[in-house]
């Protein structure tokens, strides 16, 4: 019924279910390059922090990961997240940006569970600044699956099925 009143909606010759439609169409076409460009620029940015010595999770790194080396497992975190961020923009290379940045997000909840009094200051609903950062990783996680499901040449079939449960 809402759906019928969108496209009934009128102001002059401007219909609103015509420019809702065009707007969808748009943001179907473009939306998975943009989020593919945006996580790039994320993961390029914030690994290019780490081996600098300006990221401000390094301590957190260091006192998750305490059984390797800082100084060089820092580093190479950063350059791995670099080399996540460089394969998404190269299409050819989407998928072992995927595959690497899933191994990495693996990582990022680690200090959940090792070190939870950095994350929490009331287990297990109060995060700290930490664990905020720790969590906002669902999103990332989430945009990655978006960006691998844009892989298949098929994947544009669902683009007019109903969705379930949203």
């Amino acid at each position: 019924m809402f759906k019928d009143s969108l496209v009934e909606f009128k102001i002059g010759e401007f219909e609103l279910g015509r420019c809702d439609k065009l707007a969808a169409e748009w943001m179907h076409k473009h939306g998975q390059v943009f989020l593919r460009y945006s996580l790039a620029i994320v993961f390029i940015w914030l690994g290019a922090l780490k081996p600098l010595g300006f990221s401000p999770v390094n301590d957190l790194v260091t006192n998750t990961v305490f059984w390797l080396p800082s100084e060089i497992f820092i580093p190479f975190l950063g350059y791995w997240e670099i080399i996540i961020g460089v394969c998404l923009i190269v299409k050819p290379f989407i998928r072992i940006a995927l595959t690497l940045l899933f191994l990495q997000l693996f990582g990022t909840v680690l200090p959940l569970a090792i070190v939870p009094d950095v994350c929490f200051t009331d287990f297990p609903f109060i995060l700290t600044l930490e664990g905020q950062y720790i969590i906002k990783n669902i999103i990332i996680l989430s945009a990655a699956i978006v960006v691998g499901g844009g892989l298949s040449k098929n994947s544009s079939e669902y683009a007019d099925t109903e969705k379930v449960n949203t």
